[in-house]
């Protein structure tokens, strides 16, 4: 008998979302449907291919690298949705770069929604888009912290 954790349907659309997004593969549309609504902080809601791909252009344009620490997400589940929370480390195009938990930037909670048939229809992403700290004005607690 095997003790091997097995994810859910939803956990497991969520992982190659994260999966397909870090290795630009054409296919991530694959798991949404045609119209789903997300929203990006600074750029507000959005629905469908073509506006999700304007936010991604923009976004990995001013970046060089950005990954997603699978094995280290938290998910909660509930019927038809899943949260997950977790970091990111990566590199703007200037150099500077961050990891998630180690620098001020990098930790992200994403809410997912699904349809009956598995593809997302809403996804949510809840995060500071100040990756590495460049808005040092706002550090009004100082950044002699834990991140």
């Amino acid at each position: 008998m095997s003790n091997a954790h097995q994810d859910s349907r939803n956990v497991t659309a969520v992982k190659e979302y994260f999966i397909r997004g870090d290795t630009g593969r054409a296919d991530l549309f694959d798991l949404f449907t045609e119209d789903f609504q997300f929203y990006f902080p600074k750029f507000g809601v959005g629905r469908g291919k073509a506006e999700f791909t304007e936010l991604a252009t923009k976004l990995l344009g001013t970046l060089k690298s950005i990954s997603h620490d699978i094995d280290a997400m938290k998910f909660f589940e509930g019927p038809d949705f899943i949260v997950v929370e977790g970091t990111t480390d990566g590199e703007y195009g200037d150099g500077t770069r961050w990891s998630g938990g180690k620098t001020s930037g990098g930790r992200y909670c994403s809410v997912f929604e699904f349809r009956d048939d598995g593809l997302i229809e809403r996804m949510h992403i809840y995060l500071d888009p100040d990756y590495a700290g460049h808005d040092s004005d706002r550090f009004l607690w100082g950044t002699n912290r834990t991140w």
